[in-house]
């Protein structure tokens, strides 16, 4: 008798517990995949699952193995454990890795348009000034009341 009032109060808690945890995993893999601006589909496809399994996954209706959580963390370039936490403090450890990987994305878009731009210079002045030269700097201003002679 006692242990049948133990095993039903652990399938209580495991149906409570279980369920809390599927839904914190569904809600920090959406927030994760947002982050990414990943699809299901796409998110699927570089975890080498299929989207139905990812919608199936956040809306808790399937849970996943180790393998799994792995696969998904790997490609959300995140920590497992992350999964898992707590939805504000998932998104607050978050943040800052974001606003560095938003600031290094810019910096490459500005070092890839600061070289487009100084390719389609030197097109410019080839065609135009028939000139092979490299885009001058400006001359250094003497300070005033100085002159060289």
């Amino acid at each position: 008798m006692k242990r049948k009032k133990t095993l039903e109060k652990m399938e209580d808690i495991e149906k409570v517990d279980g369920q809390n945890v599927r839904i914190l995993f569904s809600s920090n893999l959406r927030w994760f995949r947002s982050l990414q601006n990943f699809s299901q589909a796409s998110l699927a496809h570089r975890a080498g699952l299929t989207h139905n399994f990812i919608n199936d996954i956040e809306n808790c209706k399937r849970w996943v193995s180790p393998q799994t959580i792995a696969k998904l963390a790997t490609v959300l370039e995140i920590e497992p454990y992350q999964l898992f936490l707590a939805e504000a403090k998932a998104k607050e450890g978050t943040r800052l890795a974001t606003a560095e990987r938003r600031n290094d994305s810019f910096r490459v878009y500005l070092d890839d348009f600061s070289d487009s731009l100084k390719k389609m210079l030197r097109e410019l002045r080839r065609k135009y000034l028939q000139d092979d030269e490299e885009v001058p700097k400006p001359p250094k201003s003497e300070p005033e009341g100085k002159t060289s002679e």
